[in-house]
């Protein structure tokens, strides 16, 4: 069974099958910098090039080219050449360039700074911070004392206030490890002349209710306190920036919120009566729906059939094709959900089922699998793709199973598939090595998105997938599903996605929740949801028309 990968990656309106108006759309192409703390022989070093990327794949949902680049690489008026430079402050203390300070002091451009190393510019007279822009930087402030099992959770700035709602930063503590999982520091500021700079955000201290600006603006410069890309998930300040990057951009984008719902993990096992449920209840509200659909079932090991190897092609599985054609007449649309999403014959973290386990990626290990080039994952789709035409089937996108591919397994996507519709992991090395603690040292970052993203880092078009899905505990009969993720929860998640002027509510369910054995109540939940998210003025529309 797949198993929720939540927001973090740490890890939705009138009821009508038509779509509405599409995004607004910048009538030029804005040439945006990303700069980037990158310490030399440093564990840290690449952290700051992993948060350009997430940055670099937000800008994808907008008109832009994009240029990413150490801090370090600076030089003298290479901000005018720049629509917007943003500047990712992730590192305390690194030098930034004087000639990169000395034109944030003077440019027109627009200039985005997050977090770190203001104080470079803000606390030199030299500059003229202060006179020019209306606002001083004070210090960091971050966690009020050393969490302990006598007290766990110290206060610090923790919640944004946004659009009405209150959008927590994550926080957690293994009070018997002492690690703390959380970036509880943020640049404090206070304007000192109102007619230059204005507060557009606040963040506070829930417990003490003391409150400091999280979003300062001041003419062409903004200053976010924090780095809203580490500990990201569907109710944190990162939605605060999705959103505010079109008054940065200056795309004057309408409200305009829309919903999708796709069926995951759909193969030659899933039953007609489930999918039937399903698609009858979605035609009957005229809601168009997507099928993430398996093409090629592997079960190499036997562990569902008697120990016995079993095979089982598109061709061969007349109940699936039978319940696909059933849901095309009736507002489907199928999508390849990874060529068999197994990895060989070996349990690549559960038993090498289909559906069950990672395929373009070794997640035993946290490493590409053997094999891992471009070449070999574009034979793997092709395949999975004439599993489907010479069964008359044309799937609109790819899903990476368990939303997870190495990044040569990616770039084999874009030829071959016009969208992929998932969440999506980035790396900081095509040929990534995260086992390795030494300086300069690989990542890996999750990111969901709350829009499309037009052109992500590895030249990939992204429908969203934003709220989640929903999970039962069913550990005595599963020992990978033992997380409880309630209809609630994403109804939830959907009202925070609001805050996106052109925010999705977009989730996925598994069919296999109406069987009976399971003893879940996954249909009424499911309508429940769905009723939700209607409820909360989001249109429905069709995954393969979204633009």
């Amino acid at each position: 069974m797949k198993r929720m990968l939540l927001a973090c990656l740490l890890t939705l309106g009138l009821l009508t099958a038509q779509w509405p108006g599409v995004a607004q759309a910048q009538t030029t192409t804005a040439k945006v910098l990303v700069l980037y703390d990158a310490p030399p022989n440093d564990p840290y070093t690449k952290l700051g090039f992993a948060y350009a990327i997430m940055l670099r794949n937000l800008l994808g949902h907008f008109n832009t080219d994009v240029t990413l680049a150490p801090v370090s690489s600076y030089t003298s008026g290479n901000v005018e050449n720049y629509q917007a430079t943003f500047y990712l402050g992730s590192y305390y203390d690194n030098p930034v360039p004087t000639a990169f300070l000395a034109d944030v002091a003077k440019t027109s451009k627009t200039v985005v700074w997050f977090k770190d190393n203001l104080w470079q510019v803000a606390w030199d007279a030299s500059y003229g911070f202060a006179a020019r822009y209306g606002f001083t930087f004070s210090a960091l402030r971050g966690l009020s004392a050393a969490p302990s099992g006598s007290n766990p959770t110290p206060d610090f700035f923790d919640t944004v206030l946004y659009k009405n709602q209150s959008m927590v930063k994550y926080y957690a503590f293994n009070a018997s490890t002492g690690v703390v999982s959380a970036d509880p520091d943020i640049g404090v500021t206070t304007v000192t002349d109102a007619t230059k700079a204005s507060a557009l955000v606040t963040i506070k201290d829930s417990k003490t209710g003391e409150q400091a600006p999280y979003v300062v603006r001041a003419g062409n410069f903004w200053y976010f306190a924090d780095l809203p890309f580490s500990y990201i998930g569907p109710r944190d300040r990162y939605l605060v920036l999705c959103d505010l990057l079109h008054d940065i951009l200056g795309t004057n984008q309408p409200v305009l919120h829309r919903a999708l719902v796709r069926f995951e993990d759909v193969n030659a096992f899933t039953t007609t009566a489930s999918m039937k449920t399903l698609t009858d209840y979605l035609y009957s509200k005229r809601i168009p729906f997507s099928i993430a659909t398996i093409p090629l079932y592997m079960d190499p090991l036997g562990a569902y059939n008697g120990g016995v190897s079993l095979t089982v092609h598109l061709s061969q599985a007349t109940g699936l094709k039978q319940l696909l054609n059933y849901a095309i007449a009736r507002g489907g649309k199928v999508l390849m959900h990874g060529y068999t999403h197994q990895y060989n014959s070996t349990p690549n973290i559960d038993n090498a089922v289909s559906g069950n386990d990672y395929e373009f990626w070794l997640a035993t290990q946290n490493r590409p699998v053997d094999e891992d080039s471009t070449q070999w994952a574009s034979g793997r789709l092709s395949a999975g793709l004439q599993e489907f035409t010479s069964n008359g089937y044309t799937p609109f996108a790819w899903e990476a199973p368990h939303y997870q591919s190495s990044p040569l397994a990616m770039k084999a996507v874009p030829p071959l598939f016009k969208n992929t519709y998932q969440r999506a992991v980035y790396y900081t090395s095509d040929t990534p090595n995260l086992n390795s603690t030494a300086p300069n040292h690989d990542y890996s970052v999750g990111q969901f998105f709350p829009y499309i993203i037009n052109r992500d880092y590895y030249g990939q078009r992204i429908i969203p997938e934003n709220l989640g899905n929903i999970e039962y505990n069913i550990c005595s009969i599963d020992p990978f599903s033992c997380l409880n993720y309630t209809w609630n929860d994403l109804y939830t998640n959907a009202q925070y996605a609001l805050v996106v002027r052109d925010g999705f509510a977009s989730f996925f369910f598994h069919p296999f929740w109406l069987e009976p054995d399971l003893g879940t109540p996954g249909f009424q939940d499911f309508k429940s949801l769905v009723q939700g998210i209607s409820g909360l003025g989001y249109t429905w529309v069709a995954a393969d028309t979204v633009k």
